[in-house]
């Protein structure tokens, strides 16, 4: 239990090093000629392609999944796929640090999915949960600013999204190993951002632009989707998400290195507090392995023949 739990955090760790980069990566490749429905449409077809060939070139037991466990990752994908858009729509709108500020509110949308399944989370998790959300309202507490509302509404949308697909995931990842949750996932977010791109955008990027950002992106989304589900898979949704706050550190080190965005010292106190409630899960109590709920909005998603009774989130 201990070994698993460590390498859950190490997951979740890694998966906030990569998502971290994300935002850098997005905020060039839109600053540099790509339109934002272009930027998500390439780097979610590009990995999720890259992933399948991957796959059926070298590791074909993972293409197995049950069909319910299916549906589950069909659902989160397309959840998630419309996450992406709202992401990068808001991104092109707002600073790539103050946009990974607003996103970094999802950690409080997982807990109420959570409980809304009936997972409800620790004392210790709801006192990490609040430290966190005060820690980004300071963080968003740009002085002489006013940020674009438009920009803000869809970053927050896309948070809620992203909160959503976590326990859908967490279900199906049950019975399932974390690379064929990915694969599925990132293919089923293909199939809603790239038909998004081809009816409401169609404009390609200039010839000069560069796609080093693109390819960044790319690869950053392949390595954090497989580290965020084995991370789920090890310490739950829960748990992963709040390690993934991480990525805000990382994404406001780079922010500020590559694309000369700095923070206030209101803003640095809210960085603070984000990073005491990252310490903090050196006190969580592993995952237990018990069953869940016989009810809830996502009981439906459990491995044929598996009576409900039996069910758990945790492998």
């Amino acid at each position: 239990m201990a070994k698993k739990h460590t390498a859950g955090i190490l997951a979740a760790f890694s998966s906030a090093l990569f998502l971290g980069m994300a935002p850098v990566f997005g905020k060039l490749a839109i600053t540099q000629g790509f339109s934002p429905f272009a930027v998500v449409a390439l780097r979610t077809g590009f990995a999720s392609g890259i992933m399948l060939i991957v796959m059926l070139l070298f590791y074909r037991q993972y293409l197995y999944i049950f069909p319910v466990g299916l549906i589950g990752c069909v659902l989160a994908g397309v959840i998630n796929g419309l996450g992406s858009l709202f992401y990068y729509l808001a991104l092109e709108r707002l600073d790539a640090s103050l946009g990974q500020l607003l996103y970094s509110l999802y950690p409080f949308f997982v807990a109420l999915w959570l409980i809304l399944d009936h997972q409800p989370p620790s004392r210790l998790t709801i006192f990490r949960i609040t430290l966190a959300t005060i820690a980004v309202l300071l963080l968003t507490n740009v002085p002489d600013d006013h940020p674009d509302y438009t920009g803000v509404t869809m970053m927050i949308a896309a948070a809620v999204l992203y909160a959503m697909h976590l326990p859908i995931n967490q279900r199906v990842l049950y019975e399932v190993p974390a690379p064929t949750v990915a694969l599925y996932t990132l293919l089923s977010m293909s199939a809603v951002v790239t038909p998004a791109y081809f009816i409401f955008d169609r404009t390609w990027p200039t010839a000069n632009a560069p796609w080093l950002p693109v390819a960044g992106l790319t690869f950053v989304t392949i390595f954090s989707r497989v580290a965020l589900f084995l991370g789920v898979k090890k310490i739950g949704g829960m748990q992963t998400a709040l390690l993934g706050l991480a990525e805000l550190l990382i994404a406001i080190f780079f922010s500020s290195l590559l694309l000369g965005e700095n923070l206030a010292v209101t803003q640095w106190l809210g960085a603070l507090g984000l990073a005491v409630s990252l310490v903090l899960v050196m006190y969580e109590k592993p995952a237990p392995l018990a069953p869940a709920a016989k009810t809830g909005w996502l009981s439906w998603i459990r491995p044929p023949g598996l009576p409900k009774d039996t069910f758990g989130p945790y492998e």
